[in-house]
């Protein structure tokens, strides 16, 4: 009787359909590999795999698929459908399946990702980007650079926090000192729209304007978010409090505008970005603040990369300016 038991489980298990425990890729070449499927952009599919991490396939080598996901597959920039999973078909053609099934060459098909819902639990990404350089020569140079960047989503909730550090010391004078901390809290109204909450504290040891601190709270449009990027703008009333290290200190309202932008291109081997924010005094001798960056980041394995980045903070005031540009190449870590 327990050798009749043995034998049905393991007839159960040869028959059991491998579409159940993960995505198929058939490749031209005769091989098969299964994992889950993340994206297809840019020529290559995204397959995250238990054996190999995420591994980047290209388009025009794979056979066809099969996956039980609901996608998002686009055909252009304009047109998409909703598909509830795809069937294997023959070579250079896939099934939708979205009620009846339609076949479609694969050639035709230019985007392909999970569809993202409004309410998730959990889900937290970020990145800390290191950079360090030491010379000794004619002039010696030590440059520190430490940048995080990280948000946690749960449910209508969003927990967004950044920080910064910045120093670099050159013969022995130190010619930049700084750091930063910001928190901002999002509750999203629907998909697009949320109400942000933020608070945010700089502190320079070299410039004149010595401490910055400011809270504010306005509405914000998420564009879009999903495993190609994200792209979101915040408009924000503030109080800000200004310390000068030779006149005193200054408190003022303004408004402001945040935006915040992220695109992976290759199958998330590459990503471009940009964030900042640019104020407006309502009544106060600072006439303008801009605190902004912008770069690239090339992902070595599934959780490190390089990084290309230039930063531009610019503070207009009768009081003195400050005018910093930095220009940084270091290595990332990223979850």
């Amino acid at each position: 009787m327990l050798m009749l038991l043995r034998k049905l489980f393991c007839l159960i298990l040869v028959s059991f359909p491998l579409s159940t425990l993960a995505d198929t890729v058939w490749l031209k070449n005769g091989d098969r590999l299964t994992g889950k499927i993340k994206l297809y952009d840019g020529g290559k599919l995204l397959l995250s795999t238990d054996y190999g991490g995420d591994i980047a396939l290209k388009w025009d080598k794979i056979a066809t698929l099969e996956t039980d996901q609901n996608l998002l597959v686009k055909h252009d920039a304009a047109t998409g459908e909703h598909s509830q999973g795809l069937k294997p078909a023959e070579q250079g053609k896939v099934t939708l399946v979205n009620g009846a099934e339609q076949t479609v060459e694969m050639t035709s098909i230019e985007q392909m990702m999970p569809p993202k819902p409004l309410v998730e639990d959990w889900v937290w990404n970020g990145n800390i980007d290191f950079s360090l350089e030491r010379k000794h020569a004619e002039n010696d140079v030590e440059d520190y650079d430490v940048d995080l960047k990280t948000n946690a989503r749960h449910g209508r909730w969003r927990h967004n926090l950044k920080g910064e550090y910045n120093r670099e010391k050159k013969d022995d004078v130190v010619g930049t000192d700084n750091y930063s901390g910001e928190y901002a809290l999002d509750r999203f109204l629907d998909e697009h729209w949320f109400w942000q909450g933020r608070g945010e504290y700089t502190r320079d040891m070299i410039e004149d304007l010595e401490k910055q601190r400011s809270i504010g709270t306005g509405p914000g449009y998420q564009f879009w978010d999903n495993e190609l990027g994200a792209f979101s703008i915040a408009t924000l009333v503030n109080r800000n409090d200004y310390e000068f290290r030779e006149a005193g200190k200054e408190h003022f309202y303004s408004t402001s505008l945040k935006w915040d932008y992220n695109r992976y291109l290759l199958a998330k081997q590459f990503e471009l970005f940009t964030n900042g924010e640019v104020g407006k005094p309502l009544d106060s001798v600072v006439d303008y603040a801009l605190e902004s960056e912008a770069g690239i980041r090339y992902k070595l394995t599934s959780w490190a990369s390089l990084s290309l980045k230039a930063e531009w903070d610019k503070v207009g005031s009768s009081e003195g300016d400050v005018d910093q540009r930095r220009y940084t190449f270091g290595l990332g870590v990223g979850w």
